[in-house]
């Protein structure tokens, strides 16, 4: 099987945005995503360019162009919730986002009337059904197919430091989890989702979709969920791994992050330098751990099984990656991963705002609501 992969600028980047949509006065989630679609709908009858359907009635998805820069996917982001909030305001139905919602019930919620998703909560039934999850996807535009697994490979040596910084799914139906990231180890339960296999050439990822497609899993190569995967008919490398973010600044800080580790290894590529890469089993470990534990998390750093506190991984690669993402225009966007360590990542906000309300989930989603008003962490 022959899988060609688009010709693609390089570093360019896009980026998806999964958005609840909430109720202004109880808080609970609202199944009216098809009514903001046909507000939006263009007069031609097409679909709207940046405003998507998602599996759930209660979620829309926004999406930016391709951008040569965060900041101008940021611009782009920023002008959608503008139109959508056009349409959503006088439904009393406020945009939220985190990697779930603290409190609303995933038996209640209604699938979106599409014979693809049909297809899935058939095939997945129980677990398909509970995948009231919302993420944040970075595309990032790759020159050659043959740098595409490499880059992979060497991405996923950070996945934890994505997950932690990111963490935004502590609660799930009401409850405490005591994990950072419920969202991360629940979406893996779907059918080719999860970890990427680190294939060493090209040819290895087309003889496993080819194998794939034979014998049914997927009808699709979009059907391959892995949280990094290859998008051949963008040419770019999709990351997948954070919860949804509550505001643009944290959206952007990851597109930033996501940006500056891919240029950063493309440019070792082309050095001929050689790229990192982590064991599955300490991949796996890094993902379970960064879930469980957050920002508190004790990673494994390479091959060898040194350790160290993600806190302090991450302000080591800050460091690292400061020349590419100013080379990238990126500086600005990138500083908001130091926000989110000073601030906390959501689900350590999300979590103090419970504490002071007695544990009531309510205020938990008025503030996540807020931070999506404000563009920022609160």
């Amino acid at each position: 099987m022959d899988i060609p992969f688009a010709e693609s600028e390089r570093s360019t980047v896009g980026i998806e945005w999964e958005l609840a949509l909430v109720d202004a006065d109880s808080g609970d989630l609202r199944q009216v995503a098809q009514t903001v679609l046909d507000a939006v709908a263009p007069s031609d009858g097409g679909d709207h360019p940046t405003i998507k359907q998602e599996l759930l009635l209660n979620t829309v998805e926004i999406v930016t162009g391709v951008c040569r820069t965060v900041g101008e996917a940021g611009a782009d982001l920023h002008r959608t919730v503008e139109e959508l909030r056009r349409i959503t305001d006088p439904l009393r139905v406020e945009l939220m986002c985190a990697g779930t919602h603290p409190f609303a019930s995933w038996s209640n919620q209604k699938v979106t009337d599409k014979q693809r998703y049909a297809t899935l909560i058939e095939r997945t039934q129980w677990w398909g059904r509970q995948m009231l999850i919302y993420g944040i996807h970075v595309h990032v535009g790759i020159e050659s197919r043959d740098k595409v697994l490499p880059i992979l490979r060497a991405v996923l040596a950070y996945y934890p430091h994505l997950q932690a910084l990111s963490a935004s799914s502590p609660f799930w139906g009401g409850k405490d989890t005591a994990y950072a990231s419920n969202r991360a180890l629940m979406f893996q339960q779907l059918p080719t989702a999860g970890l990427p296999f680190q294939f060493d050439a090209w040819a290895d990822f087309e003889a496993y979709a080819a194998d794939m497609l034979h014998t049914g899993v997927i009808d699709d190569i979009s059907e391959i969920r892995w949280d990094l995967r290859p998008s051949p008919r963008l040419g770019t490398l999709e990351m997948r791994i954070c919860d949804g973010a509550s505001n643009l600044t944290e959206v952007l800080a990851l597109a930033a992050l996501t940006q500056c580790l891919v240029e950063h290894f493309s440019t070792l590529y082309d050095a001929g330098e050689e790229l990192p890469r982590l064991p599955p089993w300490f991949v796996q470990e890094n993902k379970w751990r960064s879930a469980r534990y957050g920002m508190d998390a004790i990673i494994i750093t390479n091959a060898a099984g040194d350790e160290e506190l993600v806190t302090d991984a991450v302000e080591r690669l800050l460091a690292d990656l400061a020349p590419t993402a100013e080379r990238l225009g990126a500086t600005d966007e990138l500083a908001g991963i130091r926000t989110i360590l000073r601030k906390g990542a959501g689900y350590q906000r999300q979590r103090a705002v419970a504490r002071r309300n007695a544990g009531e989930l309510g205020p938990v989603v008025e503030a996540l609501v807020a931070e999506m008003r404000a563009g920022k962490p609160l």
